[in-house]
């Protein structure tokens, strides 16, 4: 099964890594990238895809229930309080991407 991914983040370098991880696992497909709140939900609408990677920092103080990445306490508090069904630590993505969105990926009903 191959897990459609939207990844939504404001910053292209940040974007542009994440591409590369994501490029390395054959189980995954980026389908699009968002680079603002608005298009991000916008896009998750239009295109259904199984998981969305959030910068936490583009909620804009909206309740999301999606995989979010920071890089401090405070933002892990944010993504708990906000329903992030992951909470990632940017400095750790190289490590952690893959198998969290492998783990988080819907199961094929047997």
């Amino acid at each position: 099964m191959c897990v459609k991914v939207l990844l939504a983040d404001d910053t292209e370098v940040m974007r542009k890594a994440i591409r590369g991880l994501l490029s390395e696992c054959q189980d995954i497909s980026l389908i699009s990238e968002a680079a603002t709140f608005s298009e991000t939900v916008q896009k998750s609408q239009e295109l259904l895809p199984d998981q969305v990677i959030f910068d936490l920092h583009m909620a804009e103080g909206k309740s999301l229930h999606l995989p979010a990445i920071a890089n401090d306490d405070e933002a892990k508090a944010m993504a708990e309080s906000i329903g992030a069904a992951k909470f990632l630590d940017k400095m750790n993505l190289a490590r952690e991407l893959i198998p969290a969105i492998l783990e988080l990926a819907p199961q094929p009903v047997a």
